[in-house]
């Protein structure tokens, strides 16, 4: 079986399901449970994908079936997930209580148009879904909050995961020198490739960064009018911008292209892309 394991995670087979956890998070295993799912053949897609046909019922029933699993393996329950209903905005919600008392708090239009989720109350298990996209785990070990955001290209324009790092600050006391964040499995660099529109659209958003004149940033290819940008190592220089230390920003390294036998890819799978979900909770 291909392993991901690496100095920044441990990739973990039990119960027949696979998944990743950090290891810095592991440090905290008395606090806070954490997992990414891993295998193509589970699938966290509990809506319909734009220009995709409507998700039937027993997709939806598969979804969850899938959180029962993953959740069970860290000793969750699935009925306490949360799960934000994410348009690639930098909106974030602070949760303190779940809505429905017998079942996941999934599809739910009080979560519509989120993209990240922060809390210091236990009881809850905070989801967000990829294929592609960075997902952001968040955690101060001083005031015990935990955030879970989604940040693809528009999010990481937007500067989602700075503003949930104010967001923990500002409304959590926490103190960003505090603050772990763990980047899952996504697009990198190798294959995240855009236009000339989306490249000066981050040229603009990012003047301050002077991301044009790093060819670890942004490079263009040669005999194409495309570039390459990095947006996992913008989202670092943005996170060490607000205060986290270098050693608190804890890059799983996994690109969900190159393993798209284990990381669910859009760019891969297409309009029938299937989901990976990171999910983290406090421990009760």
């Amino acid at each position: 079986m291909k392993n991901l394991s690496n100095e920044n995670i441990i990739h973990i087979e039990k119960d027949g399901i696979q998944y990743l956890q950090f290891r810095k998070l592991l440090e905290y295993k008395d606090i806070i449970k954490h997992a990414y799912s891993l295998g193509t053949e589970m699938n966290f897609r509990t809506g319909r994908a734009k220009n995709a046909e409507k998700l039937s019922k027993e997709d939806f029933n598969r979804a969850i079936q899938d959180y029962k699993k993953l959740c069970g393996a860290i000793n969750e329950n699935y009925i306490d997930v949360v799960k934000v209903i994410q348009e690639h905005t930098n909106n974030i919600v602070c949760i303190n209580n779940k809505i429905n008392k017998n079942k996941p708090d999934i599809s739910m239009t009080e979560y519509t148009g989120k993209d990240g989720m922060i809390t210091n109350k236990k009881g809850l298990v905070l989801s967000t879904t990829n294929a592609d996209c960075i997902l952001l785990l968040l955690f101060d070990p001083i005031t015990k909050t935990i955030a879970n955001v989604h940040s693809g290209w528009k999010g990481t324009l937007q500067r989602i995961s700075v503003k949930a790092v104010e967001m923990m600050i500002n409304d959590y006391n926490c103190k960003p020198q505090n603050i772990i964040c763990c980047m899952c499995p996504s697009i990198r660099k190798c294959h995240f490739e855009v236009g000339i529109e989306v490249k000066e659209m981050f040229e603009k958003e990012f003047q301050d960064l002077k991301i044009s004149e790093s060819k670890e940033i942004m490079e263009k290819q040669l005999d194409n009018e495309k570039w390459n940008i990095d947006t996992v190592q913008i989202n670092k220089i943005m996170l060490k911008g607000i205060g986290l230390k270098e050693e608190n920003i804890i890059d799983s390294g996994i690109c969900s292209v190159c393993n798209c036998d284990l990381v669910h890819s859009y760019r891969i799978e297409k309009q029938e892309y299937g989901l990976a979900t990171a999910i983290i909770s406090l421990k009760n």
